[in-house]
């Protein structure tokens, strides 16, 4: 239709379960848009997404979607927050509850579920946002750009809490991000996108000697730099041939 643009053109790709799989590329390269579209927020207009082998046409129990923001309810306590996924879809029972508050524990914030997410750093809200995500036990999970809003410190710390947690839950995860360096900590795989449309410009598999270590520690393993400037370089270039 006149006026209208298109977001992502010719984007195909698979993700084994278990894996950890980052979408790196500059802001409007349609990274968020896939985000949507895998947690059915919206149909794509051509081609279609399945998850398990099943098409994917609306928000389904198997995705847990979490974004920049923690979006925690204010006049809940942190318990009550984590409960909230649950309590909608009327998966709240004894066992749930359970597997809610051992993986709050997870996130060494058990002494926190009767405390107010105003009572909470930024770090820890988020590590709330993502107990409530993962309470549901999706199959998969969605995480949009979600240390992006804190210090570099927290941001470390995090990132090792997570990932840590997600190995042990046996979670497949996509993570959105700008951040090269947090990409090559964190992914199995990295999907480079290019944008206007956005497009994939290459996808880089990282070597085991990258991927076993816990974010902070693989940075100082040798070939990360090697790494970071070859996918600073490609994005670079691309952004000099747009202008």
């Amino acid at each position: 239709m006149e006026g209208e643009t298109e977001a992502l053109k010719n984007v195909s790709f698979s993700i084994k379960e278990g894996e950890f799989v980052a979408i790196l590329g500059p802001s409007g390269c349609g990274k968020t848009t896939i985000l949507s579209l895998l947690a059915g927020l919206f149909p794509p207009t051509t081609g279609s997404l399945s998850i398990l082998g099943k098409e994917i046409t609306s928000p389904s129990r198997k995705v847990g979607y979490m974004l920049q923001q923690d979006y925690l309810l204010k006049w809940r306590t942190i318990e009550q927050n984590i409960m909230l996924g649950l309590e909608i879809r009327r998966q709240l029972n004894k066992e749930s509850q359970r597997y809610a508050l051992e993986m709050l524990d997870e996130m060494e914030l058990s002494n926190y579920k009767d405390h107010y997410p105003n009572q909470l750093s930024g770090g820890m809200r988020q590590r709330v946002a993502l107990v409530r995500t993962l309470a549901a036990k999706p199959f998969i999970l969605l995480l949009d750009e979600p240390f992006s809003a804190l210090d570099y410190t927290t941001r470390l710390r995090l990132e090792d809490l997570v990932l840590d947690t997600l190995r042990r839950r046996q979670k497949t995860a996509i993570l959105v991000t700008h951040d090269i360096a947090e990409a090559i900590a964190m992914a199995d795989r990295i999907i480079v996108m290019a944008s206007s449309p956005g497009r994939i410009k290459n996808i880089i598999e990282i070597p085991v000697p990258l991927r076993d270590p816990l974010p902070f520690a693989s940075r100082d393993v040798p070939h990360f730099q090697k790494y970071f400037q070859a996918i600073w370089k490609e994005m670079n270039e691309h952004e000099q041939e747009n202008g």
